[in-house]
């Protein structure tokens, strides 16, 4: 049984070539007047606080706010994409280089076996990578999700400002 069976197009006669540069269409209702409102241009430009674990000239790691579990960061680009595919290849690669160390930086912190990472972009329109230490094998999803279901998911509660504060420079200093 096949789990990817592409549908007949122009181009259906290419391969899969991650190397390759692919013409991804824009998702427009999502990009219209996103720039200036977006949540995560605002924090990369500094307009907004963030509790920052590790930044350079492209990408911007800081703790998610509504955590599934402390030590929860975010990594994201600092030049606006909306989804993770349009993500240039070097950057995605230098985005999962920080959450690899990052990942290193948990495991010793929360002295656990695993650390997740995965892109969602349920919340906010800008490509952004998640690093979650687990703890538990089904641990990358909230109790709350869990409990409540798909359908009627809540945000996570937020860790008190002195904890993540702490959480942050920890990590920092353990990169």
């Amino acid at each position: 049984m096949a789990i990817f069976a592409p549908t007949a197009s122009p181009q259906a006669d290419l391969r899969l070539n991650c190397t390759a540069t692919i013409a991804v269409p824009k998702k427009k209702k999502f990009l219209e007047g996103r720039l200036e409102n977006c949540l995560f241009c605002k924090i990369a430009a500094g307009q907004l606080p963030a509790y920052k674990i590790y930044e350079d000239a492209d990408i911007l790691a800081f703790l998610d706010l509504h955590p599934i579990r402390e030590g929860h960061a975010l990594v994201i680009p600092k030049e606006h994409h909306v989804w993770f595919e349009d993500l240039p290849p070097a950057l995605a690669t230098q985005m999962t280089t920080c959450a690899q160390q990052i990942a290193r930086a948990m495991k010793q912190v929360y002295q656990v076996e695993r650390v997740a990472m995965f892109y969602t972009g349920i919340h906010v329109p800008h490509a952004h990578a998640h690093v979650v230490p687990m703890h538990h094998v089904h641990d990358v999803t909230s109790a709350a999700y869990l409990r409540e279901g798909p359908d009627s998911f809540t945000t996570p509660p937020q860790i008190p400002a002195e904890t993540m504060a702490e959480v942050a420079a920890l990590l920092r200093r353990t990169l």
